[in-house]
């Protein structure tokens, strides 16, 4: 085996974009960057009081580093509405984040399943557009939600958008059972396709301008040692257009960590994959929308296939979110190897033998993010960006080891540019997120 397995030929230069030490610009590895590469949105949240106490997201210009504020909320609190986890279109000029309930108050404050996805164009700050409907009362509306929708991520051709998910109704069975009924699972929104929701519980419900539906199937106490879920999260979009099956078709799909029960009845989280059906509106073993006492259900179609069994090794386990090449080929995530040392893995999504990409003697980092083209990846390890070209088995370390390590990389859309976060200690001693890039 190759330990310590980089090559340091020489750091890129790095530049710091932001320099207000006052606030945080939190990328928060998202899609960062706008089409044309000249401007990078992030939001403003503290550590502290996170998304639920942020009231702006912002953009900064690469070049010159200056800022524009694409949405305030004109009063905020600590329990809500927020906003924060912001996402850039990769075809258009508008950013996609998460807002908070208009309707927050101290008994109803920001929670994960009391959340929204609005979209924001450029031209127009300040303007939501409310893309996932939401209706939580009897009758339930096809195309709606009845939860919050979290980390939001346009597909390669702008058409949907996926995200993770939790459901408000299921969170209430929680409170009154004790059981795990609130489970994470994942869903993806549809273009151009308006939900109308009768707006009779204010606040709480609204329409939307995209259709919804979940497309993981959750259940609250999987079976030990089959391929049942509790939870699904770490997703993105595969490829920029899908992969391409067997047969040569392409097939739209999100790769994501799902969690299963070994033949002990252990949690082990692993590498799964749903395919997405062009019309995600027609029904599948149950209803789109729920019911009362029931997860919504995805739609005719959608199918989930589990990728890795880590359960049956030494070190079991997958992390991160799972990410995918530009042409779907190789979805790339970090496990543990024979030595229990975090690495980089990479595995077809069609499936097979995951292949051990790096060879260090302690842990990977995460942070996997693709090239927009090459076949290549950007990871982090010993405190430091390494570049990796698939196959080389031999990174290259890009910026130099700090203390303050890199966080959320994320490529520019014609590969010439890495930004990333750092945390800068200000006048309090208060580390504060800015915003780096380096230059290819």
């Amino acid at each position: 085996m190759i330990l310590n397995s980089c090559d340091q030929k020489q750091y890129k230069e790095e530049h710091q974009l932001t320099n207000d030490l006052s606030y945080n610009h939190d990328l928060d590895n998202n899609d960062n960057f706008s089409p044309d590469d000249q401007w990078l949105v992030y939001d403003t949240r503290t550590v502290e009081g996170g998304i639920g106490t942020n009231g702006k997201i912002e953009k900064v210009k690469v070049e010159t580093g200056e800022k524009k504020v694409l949405y305030q909320l004109n009063q905020n609190t600590v329990y809500g509405p927020g906003v924060g986890a912001v996402s850039y279109s990769h075809t258009d000029n508008e950013v996609v984040f998460i807002h908070g309930l208009k309707n927050c108050s101290p008994n109803q404050p920001y929670e994960q399943w009391r959340r929204t996805g609005v979209i924001v164009n450029d031209n127009t700050p300040n303007l939501p557009i409310f893309m996932d409907a939401r209706d939580t009362s009897i009758p339930f509306t096809p195309g709606a939600l009845r939860g919050g929708t979290h980390r939001h991520e346009f597909s390669g051709d702008g058409q949907w958008i996926g995200y993770t998910y939790n459901d408000a109704l299921m969170k209430k069975m929680e409170d009154k059972t004790g059981l795990p009924y609130n489970l994470r699972t994942i869903g993806v929104s549809k273009k151009n396709i308006t939900v109308a929701v009768s707006q009779t519980n204010t606040g709480e419900d609204f329409s939307g301008e995209w259709f919804s539906a979940l497309v993981v199937t959750v259940v609250p106490d999987p079976l030990p040692g089959s391929d049942q879920i509790n939870k699904a999260t770490g997703d993105s979009w595969v490829g920029h257009s899908g992969y391409q099956k067997i047969n040569g078709d392409l097939q739209r799909a999100r790769a994501f960590i799902g969690t299963v029960k070994n033949t002990k009845g252990v949690a082990v989280d692993e590498v799964f994959i749903v395919d997405i059906p062009a019309d995600i509106s027609i029904a599948g073993i149950g209803p789109l929308e729920g019911t009362a006492t029931t997860m919504p259900s995805p739609p005719k179609g959608a199918q989930q296939r589990r990728l890795t069994f880590t359960a049956k090794r030494d070190f079991p386990g997958c992390e991160g979110i799972v990410r995918s090449s530009f042409d779907g080929s190789l979805l790339g995530f970090v496990a543990k190897d024979n030595q229990n040392i975090k690495q980089v893995f990479t595995l077809s999504p069609i499936g097979g033998t995951p292949l051990q990409q790096t060879f260090h003697a302690t842990n990977v980092m995460g942070g996997i993010r693709w090239h927009p083209k090459k076949n290549s990846l950007i990871y982090i390890w010993d405190n430091a960006l390494v570049l990796l070209k698939i196959g080389d088995k031999k990174g290259e370390i890009i910026t130099k080891p700090s203390t303050n390590p890199p966080t959320n990389p994320v490529w520019s859309h014609n590969g010439e540019k890495i930004a990333f976060n750092r945390s800068i200690s200000n006048k309090s001693g208060h580390p504060m997120k800015q915003i780096f890039t380096v230059n290819f």
